[in-house]
């Protein structure tokens, strides 16, 4: 019992006038006042070592000194204002442009430049944030993986790099195409495969693979999402 009251006397009891002036320290050193030896002289205390034991050890302040800070300090408590952090809006992601193209009998298009074309719409959804433009798939070489009709997502490769086997909307030559491509022979050769290996003519592929000079290419894109056509 003696060591319990033993331990309860060892409790500092911080007062509410303490906790009150070490807020206000907090908030106005720097600002009001720049160090404690400047405190403690305008204070009245005998040495900056008393507002240490104050702040740090929670001593007990003086109600009769904190009555003396708040007045030397009136003003610059008043002015003293919350930090409000403004955050700059979120502009809403607005989608990307759509352009529609119309394919050929032979299921490439003729190259046009699709800058010089009017967007149809756009196309908004997550994921697509990072891409460039959208365009609409034609003929049958990428089937299952493309299909007719459906649009895709597409980003713009400017370093040219190729990722081998993925697809790829690449514009070539006097027309524009997508194809899965994988390296060629040479380092300025990529091969351009097709995905659908199930139709042919006679005894041959009717979407065979080719190879492609990389400098030949005018335009890299990288099939980033594919938005498939409903059939109802």
């Amino acid at each position: 019992m003696a060591m319990e009251e033993t331990r309860s006397n060892k409790i500092k009891n911080i007062r509410p006038e303490t906790l009150e002036f070490i807020i206000l320290y907090n908030q106005l050193r720097g600002k009001a006042f720049n160090g404690n030896a400047e405190l403690a002289e305008k204070l009245g205390f005998n040495s900056p070592s008393s507002i240490t034991e104050i702040i740090k050890s929670r001593q007990n302040i003086d109600p009769e000194k904190l009555r003396i800070f708040k007045e030397l300090y009136q003003a610059a408590l008043n002015t003293e204002k919350p930090v409000i952090v403004k955050r700059t809006p979120k502009v809403a992601f607005e989608g990307i442009p759509m352009y529609d193209i119309t394919a050929t009998a032979s299921g490439v298009e003729v190259y046009n430049d699709v800058n010089d074309m009017q967007p149809v719409g756009r196309m908004n959804f997550p994921g697509i944030e990072e891409c460039d433009f959208a365009l609409p798939v034609w003929g049958h070489s990428m089937y299952p993986y493309l299909e007719n009709g459906c649009w895709v997502a597409l980003k713009v490769i400017h370093d040219r790099k190729i990722l081998p086997g993925e697809v790829y909307y690449i514009e070539w030559g006097d027309y524009r195409m997508y194809k899965r491509l994988l390296p060629g022979v040479t380092e300025d050769e990529v091969v351009a495969h097709s995905d659908n290996t199930a139709e042919m003519i006679g005894d041959q592929l009717k979407y065979p693979p080719f190879v492609i000079k990389r400098s030949e290419i005018k335009r890299l894109c990288l099939v980033k999402d594919i938005h498939k056509k409903h059939n109802h």
